[in-house]
């Protein structure tokens, strides 16, 4: 995928002035199942965040660990810092 596609779709979110807003883009260009598994992988990264266990993550929200594993990895890039516990 070209670079300036993802940028392109940054720029529009960003223009997306409410929550009611965001969803409602979201739920038109997702699909169900992209929908229920992009807040999963923020929940995941919320629970390492609080320090709650790879196993445990992986066990609560029933998602592979290998799954957990990357939330971890991308966390410790630095690339979360806006989300909050």
């Amino acid at each position: 995928m070209p670079k300036k596609y993802l940028n392109e779709l940054c720029e529009i979110i960003s223009h997306l002035q409410t929550p009611q807003e965001v969803h409602s883009f979201l739920k038109g260009i997702l699909t169900p199942k992209e929908l229920e598994d992009i807040p999963t992988r923020l929940q995941i990264v919320k629970l390492l965040k609080q320090g709650v266990s790879q196993r445990e993550i992986a066990a609560q929200l029933g998602v592979g660990i290998a799954t957990v594993t990357r939330g971890a990895k991308e966390l410790k890039s630095g690339r979360f810092q806006a989300v909050k516990t």
